[in-house]
């Protein structure tokens, strides 16, 4: 009796964290500010996770000095990496523009956002490095040129959409 309610337990534990991920994403997707970040070169597709597209954004070689201590040659911990937020503006056409590491108590200027990132293997991550489609669909997005994010004031981001050079929607779109 007492191994079923620890096992119960644990499951509705499990539920209820998933379930406050979500929440969480989905408010993002409804709050967060559209931006849009400028693709660099990007990878058509994995054949062991089926098809998607890698992600590398123009934005995170932006951020990376060239005398940056970062190397490939570490984990995911340790003493080159490093969790910060970005301090974007955005253009005429809703193009988020490097401006600065976020300090903290600098406040923010005008028109300027936060975006989170993650210095891992020496990449700079922004969180959405991924975007997954339905198979045999890779065609659609072989123009993709920005990445389109929702991003909150505390600079969480998710990943709505790919665009083409013209900044129109790819494919079918999250929201």
């Amino acid at each position: 009796m007492m191994r079923a309610r620890v096992i119960f337990g644990g499951l509705a534990l499990i539920v209820l964290v998933l379930v406050v991920l979500v929440v969480r994403k989905e408010l993002v997707l409804v709050h967060g500010t559209p931006v849009l970040l400028e693709l660099a070169p990007v990878d058509p597709r994995s054949l062991i996770q089926g098809d998607y597209m890698v992600l590398d954004y123009a934005i995170s070689r932006e951020v990376r000095k060239p005398d940056d201590p970062f190397d490939d040659t570490t984990g995911d911990t340790g003493p080159n990496t490093e969790d910060g937020r970005l301090v974007l503006r955005l253009d005429e056409n809703g193009v988020g523009r490097f401006v600065r590491r976020d300090a903290p108590g600098t406040p923010l200027a005008p028109g300027e956002l936060l975006l989170r990132y993650k210095v891992r293997k020496g990449r700079v991550r922004l969180g959405a490095e991924s975007f997954f489609f339905q198979e045999g669909h890779a065609d659609r997005y072989d123009g993709a040129k920005y990445g389109e994010l929702r991003v909150t004031e505390d600079g969480s981001s998710v990943l709505v959409g790919l665009r083409d050079a013209e900044r129109q929607p790819l494919g079918g779109q999250v929201r």
